[in-house]
């Protein structure tokens, strides 16, 4: 959606952002923030160079514990799943907001995480994604704690697992869905650009398929069903689809493996599909349109042989991912604090868009929830290649610290915009 066709902030919360940007201890909280940058920047490099592959996120998980008890909180716990739970209470009777940031990163173990810095620019894999987020929700306490700031609500930092690829949003499936925890509202610190505000959960499905035949050598058994070639007619079909352009609506065959030799008849391969969309029943109409398209290639391949029985191609669908999409009003707290933060900030709301990451659960299961950038400039995420920029990094400290501080209200300055949840 096109940001300058939403209507104004509501006037009661410009009200209340506008007391907090007019009381002298926020006023010099926000200069703390930006006082702190090199801070912030160590708190990133240092968590960048603790490794975090998929599904072995545990050593950064201690390390992020021992960060938050040095900075003072006491109820700090690592849960079932993994997750880190770093509880700040506020004065008693207010909403429960989990600022958050995930853990894990996409690369395997045994990758080198060492941050180098050439002219100012920091290189290593996952350097922004997503340490800057952790280090922002550091940066937000460590600055909450200096200033000694009265919160009516409780603020839970929390570093998820399971955020990237495979881990199918893990960590925040089992805060929102299994925990019992109380949670009335919800920001993730993903990606660095300040300007863009979340506003949907963009939904996908993923499945591995596996097809598995009877294999043979290529000139001796020639003539038996392929594998790969069954494969191959499964993609070329995909990739024909047409799907709808509003909602956004997407899919790709993101891995392929298999085969033995180069002259062998393959026996087993598979692939990777992956499908997304910004409606829940678009997405629901794209799986059921590629889904028999596989089917359709399997058989297709074993008919080109007549091929049948033990003979032939069977095709396997495991579904390895399903990450809930959804939409919420632009009148959703969490939004309008956001904007109101921006607003107060100088900050221009550039994007106002949809995406899947942690906060599709919070938004699944109806409470309010966005995704904020950490602040500075990022390229080649997800790649061994990945950069930070630190220029103006501060911004995305002061906008999740004053989003957040709108939200669960100020002793004495502000009430929290946040509404419990029955």
């Amino acid at each position: 959606m096109d940001p300058k066709q939403l209507a104004p902030v509501l006037s009661n919360v410009t009200a209340s952002a506008d007391k907090l940007a007019a009381c002298p201890t926020v006023k010099e909280a926000l200069a703390a923030i930006l006082r702190d940058e090199k801070i912030t920047l160590a708190d990133q490099i240092a968590i960048t160079e603790v490794e975090a592959p998929p599904f072995h996120e545990d050593e950064r998980a201690k390390d992020l514990m021992r960060r938050f008890q040095a900075l003072g909180l006491t109820d700090v716990t690592i849960d079932q799943e993994g997750n880190v739970i770093a509880r700040r209470p506020g004065t008693g009777n207010g909403p429960t907001l989990v600022l958050g940031a995930h853990l894990d990163t996409v690369f395997p173990a045994g990758t080198d995480v060492r941050v180098r810095e050439e002219n100012g620019i920091y290189h290593a894999p996952g350097i922004s994604d997503d340490a800057r987020g952790l280090a922002v929700i550091l940066q937000v306490l460590r600055t909450m704690q200096e200033k000694n700031i009265q919160t009516v609500g409780d603020i839970c930092f929390v570093c998820t697992v399971g955020e990237e690829g495979n881990g199918d949003l893990r960590g925040s499936k089992h805060l929102f869905l299994k925990s019992g925890m109380k949670i009335d509202g919800f920001i993730s610190v993903d990606g660095v650009d300040v300007g863009r505000l979340l506003c949907a959960a963009t939904g996908s499905k993923r499945y591995r398929v596996h097809f598995d035949g009877p294999g043979g050598h290529s000139w001796k058994n020639y003539g038996y069903p392929s594998a790969i070639h069954a494969m191959g007619r499964a993609i070329a079909k995909i990739a024909d689809v047409h799907p709808c352009e509003e909602p956004r609506t997407t899919f790709t065959c993101g891995t392929i493996g298999g085969g033995t030799t180069v002259n062998s008849i393959a026996a087993h391969c598979e692939m990777e599909l992956d499908m997304r969309s910004a409606g829940g029943k678009e997405l629901e109409e794209i799986e059921a349109q590629i889904l028999p398209l596989i089917q359709a290639a399997c058989d297709e391949e074993n008919a080109r042989w007549g091929a049948e029985g033990d003979l032939a191609v069977k095709l396997t669908l495991e579904p390895i991912g399903h990450r809930p999409g959804g939409q919420q009003s632009d009148e959703s707290s969490v939004l309008q604090a956001a904007r109101a933060a921006m607003n107060e900030l100088g900050i221009e709301l550039k994007k106002y868009d949809a995406a899947s990451t942690d906060h599709n659960i919070a938004i699944h299961c109806g409470i309010p929830a966005t995704t904020l950038g950490g602040g500075g400039a990022e390229g080649f995420n997800h790649n061994v290649k990945e950069w930070y920029d630190p220029k103006d990094g501060y911004l995305g400290a002061q906008l999740a610290f004053l989003t957040s501080l709108l939200l669960v209200g100020m002793q004495g300055v502000a009430d929290p915009l946040l509404p419990k949840r029955d």
